[in-house]
């Protein structure tokens, strides 16, 4: 994306035409100057006017120029350009599209999204700290690979953070708030159903999101977010076709049985419901 660069001043402005076309003429009877006495002028010669376009001689300086009101610059927010790419990006790591172990260049990419190095490499800086990507010297960034062990850790994690918390929502929220969130659980299995890991990702995760929001802890919905978007990256070997497709419909389905089960308040199927959700939520390749 390039940003537009000003022009140089233009030197045959509009204000520089109208001071040349606005200068009086001198009224008939004015006096003689000697100097024009001595040059043969008779005196109270009329001054003849200059013709359009005439460019006026040195004494312009002395009449005072008209402001030119500087060109507005095109706004450019370079903020908003790396967190598109850094989205898609994730979108990419989720569908497989950047594989794991493979090395990937900030130009090389830049040239795909039609953008500058720049927010690519600011981007892929970020899934770095994440932990989604590694730098490779003069040469870019390496997908990292992941393992079975890694992915059963990160479903430990979760469980440890929400489950506590989804059983204590389960005894306090009532069950017409529950029903609120039914349509984002029917809208992961419309994502499932398209067979489009990404999609479901991201519909996946804004379900989860909305129901540990109901703590009203923001720090731990980020922390939730941020370990969901982890699992979600696939596995070194996992491949995309029939029985992903298939993975992604069991696990959405489980979000409407969750919510069933928040609703009557039964606890024991709310543990075992989130439990068996986190340990195949990664496995989905």
């Amino acid at each position: 994306m390039r940003q537009g660069t000003q022009g140089s001043a233009d030197t045959g402005t509009p204000w520089a035409a109208a001071a040349a076309s606005a200068s009086p003429s001198l009224p008939a009877s004015a006096p003689t100057s000697p100097a024009a006495a001595a040059a043969g002028k008779p005196a109270g010669s009329a001054r003849v006017p200059r013709q359009a376009g005439e460019v006026r001689g040195e004494h312009t300086h002395s009449e005072p120029a008209a402001p030119v009101a500087p060109r507005a610059r095109p706004v450019v927010q370079r903020a908003s350009v790396r967190g598109q790419i850094l989205d898609a990006l994730r979108a990419a790591l989720v569908a497989g599209d950047l594989r794991p172990g493979e090395v990937y260049s900030a130009p090389v990419l830049g040239e795909r999204f039609g953008v500058s190095a720049t927010p690519v490499r600011e981007a892929m800086q970020q899934l770095a700290l994440e932990g989604a990507v590694e730098v490779v010297p003069n040469r870019g960034f390496r997908v990292v690979e992941r393992g079975v062990r890694e992915l059963a850790e990160l479903a430990e994690v979760r469980a440890l953070i929400e489950v506590p918390v989804m059983l204590r929502l389960a005894r306090t929220v009532p069950a017409e708030r529950w029903a609120e969130l039914r349509p984002l659980a029917e809208a992961t299995v419309r994502a499932a159903s398209s067979g489009c890991r990404a999609t479901y990702a991201e519909s996946d995760r804004g379900f989860h999101r909305a129901v540990l929001s109901l703590s009203g802890n923001a720090q731990l919905v980020q922390i939730a977010e941020d370990l969901h978007r982890r699992a979600q990256w696939p596995l070194v070997g996992s491949g995309r076709g029939v029985r992903a497709r298939a993975d992604l419909l069991a696990d959405a389905h489980e979000h409407t049985a969750l919510l069933d089960a928040l609703a009557a308040r039964d606890l024991a199927v709310v543990r075992a419901l989130v439990g068996e959700h986190f340990a195949g939520a990664g496995a989905l390749g």
